[in-house]
């Protein structure tokens, strides 16, 4: 058992800081690395030759006349990827098949999507590779698609595989459908639950995909030698994962991969699956050459993961006090061309932040002609969020309750009931009060405005981290993690270990490894990096200061008990002539020839104990009735962190997942013709949020320490997100009275709804 030598301490010397960023400097002076930054000499330019059609059978493929374009040294397709076992592997929430894997990463039987990966070429300019793509003659047999969910699911829909049968039905289904999986949850008995309430609120929603919106597109360069060695450069928020994925969808063993980490311009979950690090080191192994691609603004809103668009219903009963007593959902979710939505998170987080005794939910895996659906920040819970939130304002309205008051009556508490097991943490309930306590929240209104307050839940993560920890000649240290740095870990692990060690932030340096310098680190996601890796460090810490003492007690020539640790250096102690004598950490590397050698340690760990997330929210709205336009006036964001270990790195996690969900609320969506293509793949014609669409955020840090983590840490990167739409559709409910139910809430679709007979 590891001494615990922190986790009693209430104040600290450098948790809870505000330091200068690691990567900081290097980022502002444009030194940073990222994945389309790499060259190496002899290098290819990869492209990718995608489907203009949403659904059709591939016929035949003919790349003679590519080949034969002088500067074009690769051409490959579906067929060169070794065929993978169909077999779902995995947990429950994140399985995976690399039989679909293989398929979205280059297609065979059918593309399935418009932007589907068909061939692939590797050309020494991206101009003759562009060229080189022009001459692939790939002939189709079009097919009837599908784009909606809801339509998907209909008998006589188009179906994307034949042969599926719904996981999750007994008996299996006879006949195929596009509907992957079936996830039922039952908590207490529901229908007894609606018999006790006096209140009941039932309402449909409908809510359009909307892409992570990362500003670096997917790039990579890989390297493939001779050896049968490979090397690639890569931006992933997880380079262990994208090491495992490549190396199978290439029969590779992972020993003959080494996967170097880039600095990476977003994420928010999109970048946890691999595009073109597969098609990339097959070029370069059919090459001989290293490979280089980088994705277009159109190819990633083309082809890469959405999040999921849904159709949910949602059912809520109440007494007139204010309890809650029955939920219901049912949540179909779009899983794009391959199964996988996140509809079980979904289905988990749904009532999460609430004190219910009688739940049940039923969540639909839809497949349909759109690209396959990735992670995006809380993955599922955002979009449930929306729907419950809404109903949980329209109970307070029937019951005269004010809405922070239902949610503090009905939060969730140590030992209460969820449809994933028996609640272990605090923290929704001090986000609700944290609210409460705000001057703002009754501060008076104008026309046309409204304030709306939405809660949110997420589980946050652990799993596996490795890490190491070496001390230099002067005392320095460096530490080094596989945990992909997306949100300031590199920050937070240095302040932890500065923390532990008793020594200044600044003589710690902070570094991502590579795949072949430190053990197995699982993704960056899941508000997994800062609780899981951050355990793995102080750990790590600890383990480096006995092993110190042993070296200080032995330059003393005393009993190794007789030595303690504190403020960064050894100090003797016990009834010894030079009691209080100290060695400092620079004296001690100065001398570790005679100690044993260089000073450092390894560790790893599969981190269990994390706390989830939860996050109460209000904003005020002004609504323009003469155009449908919708200004948000003031953002106010709680969320329970357990401890801000860089302060600023969670204002800025919560700044930004607010943004975005603002973007979700207002205008993001993904717009389809009748041709199954996408109408608005970049970032003129997809609305984002500009910085004149927002008002100034203001982030409550909330603090209820998760006793499982040495300083108390809780994932602090998501939750943030999940309750934004809900927040901003109930002020529109109060400026209006109008209700919304459909995603985006956009000048057209307010209009409709505040004058459903004007057609003009």
């Amino acid at each position: 058992m590891l001494k615990k030598t922190v986790t009693e301490k209430k104040t600290f010397d450098v948790i809870g800081t505000r330091p200068v960023r690691p990567d900081g400097v290097p980022k502002v002076v444009g030194l940073a690395q990222y994945g389309a930054d790499y060259i190496l000499p002899g290098m290819l330019w990869g492209k990718i030759l995608r489907s203009p059609h949403a659904h059709a059978r591939i016929l035949s493929i003919d790349t003679s006349r590519a080949l034969a374009l002088q500067g074009v040294k690769a051409v490959m397709t579906g067929a060169d990827l070794p065929e993978q076992t169909f077999k779902y592997l995995g947990p429950e929430r994140t399985q995976m098949n690399f039989w679909h894997m293989q398929r979205n990463t280059m297609a065979r039987e059918k593309a399935l999507f418009a932007g589907h990966p068909v061939a692939a070429v590797a050309a020494v300019s991206q101009k003759i590779a562009e060229q080189a793509l022009e001459l692939i003659d790939v002939q189709y047999e079009v097919l009837p698609h599908v784009i909606d969910v809801e339509k998907a699911m209909e008998p006589g829909a188009p179906l994307l595989f034949e042969d599926m049968r719904t996981r999750g039905v007994e008996p299996e289904p006879a006949a195929p459908s596009n509907v992957a999986r079936r996830c039922e949850y039952t908590l207490g008995n529901v229908e007894d639950g609606f018999a006790q309430a006096h209140e009941v609120v039932e309402m449909k929603f409908k809510t359009a995909p909307v892409h992570q919106g990362y500003i670096e597109p997917h790039a990579c360069l890989a390297r493939y030698g001779s050896d049968g060695q490979c090397e690639i450069w890569s931006a992933t928020q997880g380079h262990f994962a994208a090491r495992t994925l490549t190396a199978r969808l290439l029969g590779m063993s992972v020993s003959d991969l080494v996967i170097h980490p880039a600095e990476i311009g977003g994420g928010f979950g999109g970048k946890t699956i691999v595009y073109v690090e597969p098609v990339a080191a097959m070029l370069s192994k059919m090459s001989g050459h290293p490979v280089k691609m980088v994705m277009t603004r159109e190819e990633v809103f083309n082809a890469t993961g959405p999040t999921s668009g849904s159709a949910m219903t949602v059912r809520m009963g109440v007494t007139r006090d204010g309890k809650i007593v029955a939920a219901q959902a049912e949540l179909k979710y779009q899983a794009g061309a391959f199964p996988g939505s996140p509809v079980l998170n979904a289905s988990q987080c749904a009532f999460s932040m609430y004190d219910i005794q009688n739940v049940h939910v039923v969540g639909y895996d839809v497949v349909c002609n759109r690209p396959k659906v990735v992670a995006y920040r809380a993955p599922g819970s955002p979009i449930v969020a929306f729907a419950v939130e809404s109903v949980v304002d329209e109970l307070a309205r029937k019951i005269g309750l004010d809405p922070l008051e239902i949610r503090l009556k009905n939060s969730i508490s140590i030992g209460s009931p969820s449809l994933w097991g028996p609640h272990q943490h605090e923290g929704m309930r001090q986000t609700v009060e944290a609210l409460m306590r705000h001057p703002d929240y009754h501060a008076p209104l104008g026309p046309n405005q409204g304030r709306g307050v939405a809660s949110g839940f997420w589980f946050n993560g652990g799993g596996e981290s490795a890490v190491s920890i070496q001390v230099g000649d002067d005392g320095s240290v460096t530490i080094a993690s596989g945990s992909m740095d997306i949100g300031g870990s590199r920050a937070s692990m240095a302040m932890m270990v500065a923390e532990t060690l008793g020594i200044p932030y600044e003589k710690v340096r902070s570094t991502v490894a590579s795949t072949a310098a430190v053990s197995y680190n699982h993704v960056t996601g899941g508000s997994r990096v800062t609780y899981a890796t951050g355990m793995a460090m102080t750990q790590a810490s600890e383990l480096l200061i006995e092993d110190l003492r042993v070296r200080a007690a032995q330059l003393w020539n005393v009993s190794v008990d007789d030595v303690e640790w504190e403020r960064g250096q050894a100090r003797l102690v016990g009834a010894h002539e030079k009691q209080g004598e100290t060695l400092s950490l620079a004296r001690l590397a100065a001398t570790r020839a005679r100690t044993g050698g260089p000073i450092g340690v390894q560790w790893a760990i599969n981190a269990s104990g994390q706390a989830p997330g939860f996050s109460t929210q209000f904003c005020d709205v002004e609504v323009d009735p003469e155009t449908g336009a919708v200004k948000i006036l003031r953002y106010v964001a709680a969320q329970d962190v357990g401890r801000a270990i860089h302060p600023a790195y969670v204002e800025g996690q919560i700044h930004g997942g607010v943004t975005q969900g603002i973007g979700w609320a207002l205008n993001e969506e993904y717009i389809y013709n009748d041709n199954g293509h996408l109408e608005n793949a970049g970032f003129l014609d997809y609305r984002m949020p500009v910085a004149s669409d927002l008002p100034m955020i203001e982030a409550v840090i909330v603090e209820v320490p998760n006793p499982n983590h040495p300083f108390g840490v809780k994932g602090a990167g998501e939750v943030n997100i999940v309750p934004v739409m809900g927040a901003i559709a109930n002020a529109i409910r109060q400026a209006t009275g109008v209700r919304m139910c459909q995603l985006p809430m956009s000048p057209p679709n307010l209009l409709e709804a505040l004058d459903p007979e004007d057609e003009d």
